[in-house]
């Protein structure tokens, strides 16, 4: 795509002028325009400046008439043609015809050529100041452009030095993107701070653009708080959805946990909160705050229609945010699928816990068998304590104490195994003692 460039790249002794009628009334307005421009500071000597002859114009208009109906060979044959008469040109004839230069390589995207004619303008002296102070921030955009950034801020300072008022924003700017560019973020950061300061005092809001630069500047010398602080003020001006994502993660990124899920559930109600990557944020900024069915359902209506997928790592965190919000019937089925996924016998073991408080014996054994099976356990005790567990609450006594004196073997299980044990040992005599006393 081409690059684009700002209209200040057209100088004032072309803008509106070379591509008028009569070749005498031009160089008149440019001699009149060029006096004007030198008288404008009282406090600087003039600049005298030669005038724009017409046979010199003659041969530039030409060339631009080339260039404008497509035949770039011919506008440079017939530049090269006034470059040959150098020696009878003036200073400012000879900056005109490296200026034509420029914008003709320009717009044939040849960058490196514009830069190198443009260059040429300002090296011809004397110029009307306001054609040097034009075309000086042209080449500054041009190498920013181009990435030369040192480059950028040198014809940047240039112009300041011929300016006499209060320096623009949009030069505060530039110079800024170069300075970030060039990895000197400090200074980036003088520089964009300046110029929405400025633009802000003048009653007018900054650039959506200054404001991003600003965040990258302040992002990449870790200044968390700071970011914030613009990600603030670019969701009251701008209201992107990406901008209170930003924002909420910031505020996380700052420990302020209440103020980023008060963010993201603010942006959720605007319906802003639609990515999975983001709706999984804020199911878990639900389920870490204690409001798991929240979170629960936010997962589910997003897994059913699509966006989020059915995969081990969602189905998981939905049969975990389902369980604490203590809704086992929700949670199980999820937990079964989620489970079956599982190479690991992880989450069996917690779907075995699940249904040992539901009281489903049965369903409790057969999923620490799995999880047994599976194997890669952190605490591989647990299943084992809770197979026992149910096979109490089914009465089978020994085979309960067999399996317990398994969780008997790891540390994590051990005192609970133990205890479980003594009191299952308990249970096995008092029901041996009564049926033996019924059995006589």
């Amino acid at each position: 795509m081409k690059q684009t460039l700002s209209k200040s790249l057209l100088s004032l002794a072309v803008t509106g002028l070379l591509l008028t009628g009569s070749a005498t009334l031009v160089s008149s307005m440019l001699a009149t325009s060029a006096v004007a421009q030198e008288q404008k500071a009282s406090d600087k000597p003039t600049r005298r400046t030669p005038a724009l002859r017409s046979k010199v114009y003659e041969q530039l208009a030409r060339a631009q008439t080339a260039a404008d109906g497509g035949n770039l060979p011919e506008a440079i044959d017939i530049l090269d043609l006034v470059k040959s008469k150098t020696d009878s040109m003036n200073s400012y004839e000879l900056a005109m015809m490296y200026n034509f230069y420029g914008f003709i390589y320009y717009n044939d995207e040849q960058y490196d050529k514009a830069l190198a004619n443009f260059a040429e303008v300002v090296k011809q002296q004397p110029i009307p100041e306001s054609f040097e102070m034009s075309t000086l921030f042209s080449l500054a955009q041009l190498n920013l452009m181009q990435g030369n950034y040192a480059a950028s801020i040198d014809y940047l300072e240039r112009w300041e030095a011929l300016n006499t008022g209060a320096i623009p924003p949009k030069n505060l700017v530039i110079k800024a993107q170069a300075y970030y560019q060039n990895k000197q973020y400090a200074e980036a950061a003088d520089f964009i701070t300046q110029a929405i300061k400025g633009h802000e005092e003048e009653g007018m809001i900054p650039d959506e653009g200054w404001l991003i630069l600003q965040r990258a500047v302040f992002y990449e010398l870790k200044q968390p708080e700071k970011v914030k602080d613009v990600l603030v003020k670019m969701v009251k001006l701008f209201n992107e959805p990406k901008y209170w994502i930003q924002l909420a993660g910031m505020y996380g990124e700052l420990g302020e946990e209440k103020k980023q899920l008060a963010i993201m559930e603010a942006a959720y109600q605007q319906g802003y909160v639609t990515s999975a990557a983001d709706i999984f944020n804020l199911a878990q900024l639900y389920y870490y705050h204690k409001a798991p069915y929240k979170g629960a359902r936010l997962m589910e209506q997003a897994l059913n229609d699509g966006v989020l997928e059915k995969n081990l790592r969602n189905l998981k965190f939905l049969g975990q945010t389902w369980t604490l919000a203590k809704e086992q019937d929700k949670a199980v089925p999820v937990m079964a699928k989620a489970a079956s996924l599982a190479d690991d016998g992880e989450l069996d073991a917690q779907l075995a816990q699940i249904y040992l408080n539901m009281e489903k014996w049965d369903n409790a054994i057969t999923a620490a068998d799995n999880a047994l099976n599976k194997g890669e356990l952190r605490n591989p005790g647990i299943p084992y304590l809770i197979k026992g567990m149910a096979l109490y609450n089914k009465k089978q006594y020994a085979t309960a104490l067999d399996v317990l004196a398994e969780a008997e073997k790891y540390q994590s299980s051990r005192g609970m195994a133990q205890q479980w044990s003594k009191f299952v040992e308990s249970e096995k005599s008092s029901s041996e003692q009564i049926q033996a006393e019924l059995g006589s």
